[in-house]
């Protein structure tokens, strides 16, 4: 869905539940961000305190204050594609719904409001807004950025505003997509026996994903939950021909004590006695540990309150920790309502969120 050119400007005086409505109806679907990054943008450089960077349709505003320490306040501006669930609504029993509300324009409009209101933040603030951190791993802005300019991203300390239903999950699984490929040799139905059904030889394969019994390791007081899963099969000719090729695409979603070869090297042992001609690697992003025992994230863990839990699924987080700045996912958003058509996010939750942080960045 592409973005109009008469949409007005952010207004960064606005609660920020409208805020976040206000973000909703910019749609942007992965690839398609450049309308909101520009209204970022401007926005952003209306602030004096903040100097405004920009790679791509990614946007970095800083303070520049002296502070003894500097803290990142990440976040993606894509969604998931649109279903139908735009412009956004917000009901009688305070529930905004639309496409983003989740995951994650709820926290983006936490960051945009902090941007605009703590002017004498008591660290240094870097704010960091990216695209394409939906789609595959080598698209997504962030890492551009890290790669570009990763003086950008210097900091002692960052908050990832993901959905966590304002309670701090510590680090992130890491993600490996693989594609198992298996061959036969084509022949008509009729003479089956003349050939060799590549997707019957996936059979073994699917019975080793029936079988698995998932991991559950404790990393740094955290007990994460590994998975692996078949998300696609791919394969056929014709009604009438024996396929001579099938391929399985399967996700291991992996606690972050293995790392990327120890995760690789689990898949290819796992399957090693199926009938697997082929094991192509699409996509592959560590993981990162909670680190919550640094101080700056136990003080922000003091801060904001609750019980820390760990982060299922694979969030930037990685990258910050492969840059060596320790990072948590702290955001208004409920992860279990991400990327669903019904998404929603209860709206007295976002400046709760946002009065957490502000009060952690000025007391």
């Amino acid at each position: 869905m592409a973005q109009t050119s008469h949409q007005p400007p952010l207004d960064l005086t606005l609660d920020a539940a409208e805020l976040t409505a206000r973000l909703v109806d910019f749609p942007s679907p992965s690839g398609e961000e450049k309308a909101l990054a520009d209204a970022i943008e401007t926005a952003l450089r209306g602030l004096p305190h903040l100097t405004v960077d920009r790679h791509g349709n990614n946007i970095v505003a800083r303070t520049h204050l002296g502070r003894a320490e500097r803290v990142i306040l990440a976040g993606h501006i894509d969604t998931v594609p649109i279903a139908d669930n735009v412009p956004s609504r917000l009901d009688a029993d305070g529930i905004l719904w639309g496409c983003g509300t989740c995951d994650m324009k709820s926290g983006v409009a936490v960051q945009l409001r902090i941007a605009q209101t703590v002017t004498e933040p008591n660290r240094d603030l870097t704010f960091v807004f990216y695209d394409n951190e939906e789609v595959a791993a080598h698209l997504n802005g962030l890492g551009h950025v890290a790669e570009a300019h990763p003086d950008w991203l210097a900091g002692d300390f960052a908050v990832l505003l993901e959905p966590t239903d304002c309670q701090v999950e510590g680090g992130c699984q890491g993600t490996l997509r693989v594609f198992l490929k298996t061959k036969g040799e084509r022949a008509h139905s009729a003479r089956a026996w003349m050939g060799s059904n590549a997707i019957h030889k996936v059979a073994p394969i699917l019975d080793k994903l029936a079988a698995y019994e998932p991991r559950k390791p404790v990393v740094d007081g955290l007990e994460f939950h590994e998975g692996l899963n078949a998300v696609r099969i791919e394969g056929g000719v014709a009604t009438n021909v024996i396929p001579d090729e099938c391929t399985v695409v399967v996700n291991f979603r992996y606690a972050p004590d293995r790392t990327e070869d120890e995760a690789l090297a689990f898949v290819r042992d796992y399957f090693a006695d199926c009938d697997i001609a082929e094991i192509i690697v699409d996509d592959h992003t560590g993981g990162a540990r909670p680190g919550l025992t640094h101080p700056a994230a136990a003080a922000f863990v003091a801060a904001v309150g609750g019980t820390p839990r760990p982060k299922f699924g694979w969030t930037d987080v990685s990258r910050f920790s492969a840059l060596g700045v320790p990072a948590v996912n702290y955001g208004p958003g409920a992860p279990l309502l991400a990327h669903k058509v019904d998404e929603r996010v209860e709206a007295a939750l976002i400046p709760e969120a946002e009065k957490r942080l502000t009060a952690w960045l000025t007391s």
